[in-house]
């Protein structure tokens, strides 16, 4: 989906062109930074939920690693399947928002998470040789880190990933011909998006069902110790302000809202469809936390403190 990248701009470079003829009553800073057309109230509530959303996805983890570290249980508290899923959910999204010229705030997140993903995974394998788990257990969790790990190589590799004629020959497209555009017309999906919205749509089941293995072990040992809420917390918050910035952006380059909907959903799927689980996760918190333990002064003071 072209809608929102600019022809003649890198991922990560400050775009070429005139700002003002092919942006016109635009956000300069938007377009300067983020490499995005910003015309209106809309684009701009987008932007800020995207930035925020990014703001919580780089944090997230940081109360993990924290809470790993005090703690020293890592690998029995989290799920290797858990952070196996998750990593292939990240890799699939990001080669997947390249491959379908998704907004450059999606892909910038995406970055992010896999070598958020990548730290975990170390630490992981740290606390688990450390604490000297069973060796056959650590060589089949390793063969299969290597095996997500060669998967997301294997997807970078593929055809049409590091080319952008594609985009620069389609052009920017003024959003006055929104006025022309059939909002029930979907725009047909080029060869390049076909294959970006199939990784987007595999991503978006390797999230979903990133959240069961974790589920499964925190209701096998009956606790949550040693996983840190506020990853969770921060999660939820991140991909619900992802997914507003997502809907909150004007179609452009041809799309309806339909269409627009239509070749983002695997993403919305992604991030949105992620809550309900999360929210069970939190639900375990609640459940399964230790109960504060009261101390009785009254029996206190009547013990004594010698026996005959």
């Amino acid at each position: 989906m072209g809608a929102i990248a600019v022809p003649t701009q890198s991922p990560f470079g400050s775009p070429d062109g005139n700002f003002t003829s092919l942006c016109p009553n635009g956000s300069e800073w938007v377009w300067q930074g983020l490499g995005e057309c910003a015309r209106d109230g809309r684009d701009m509530a987008s932007i800020y939920a995207g930035l925020l959303s990014i703001l919580c996805f780089m944090v997230s983890s940081l109360p993990q690693y924290h809470n790993s570290c005090k703690t020293g249980n890592m690998d029995s508290a989290i799920s290797i399947w858990f952070l196996l899923l998750w990593l292939g959910g990240d890799s699939c999204n990001l080669v997947g928002s390249f491959l379908a010229d998704q907004l450059p705030l999606q892909t910038y997140t995406a970055i992010y998470y896999v070598i958020a993903d990548l730290v975990m995974l170390a630490m992981y394998f740290y606390y688990k040789l450390r604490n000297k788990m069973d060796d056959s257990s650590t060589i089949m969790n390793v063969v299969g880190v290597a095996c997500i790990l060669g998967f997301t190589t294997s997807l970078v590799t593929l055809p049409g990933l590091g080319s952008q004629q594609e985009l620069i020959s389609s052009g920017f497209r003024s959003r006055t011909l929104l006025s022309t555009i059939d909002n029930d017309h979907i725009k047909p999906f080029t060869p390049k998006e076909i294959i970006g919205f199939s990784i987007g749509s595999v991503s978006s089941v390797l999230y979903l069902f990133s959240r069961l293995p974790q589920m499964h072990t925190n209701y096998k040992r009956k606790s949550t110790e040693g996983v840190s809420y506020f990853l969770f917390a921060l999660v939820i918050l991140g991909n619900t302000l992802y997914g507003l910035s997502v809907l909150l952006k004007n179609p452009d380059d041809g799309h309806g809202e339909r269409s627009y909907l239509v070749h983002h959903l695997p993403w919305l799927v992604g991030s949105l469809g992620t809550l309900s689980l999360d929210i069970m996760i939190s639900i375990q918190f609640l459940i399964y936390r230790k109960p504060r333990q009261v101390v009785d002064s009254e029996s206190d003071e009547r013990t004594p403190l010698m026996r005959s």
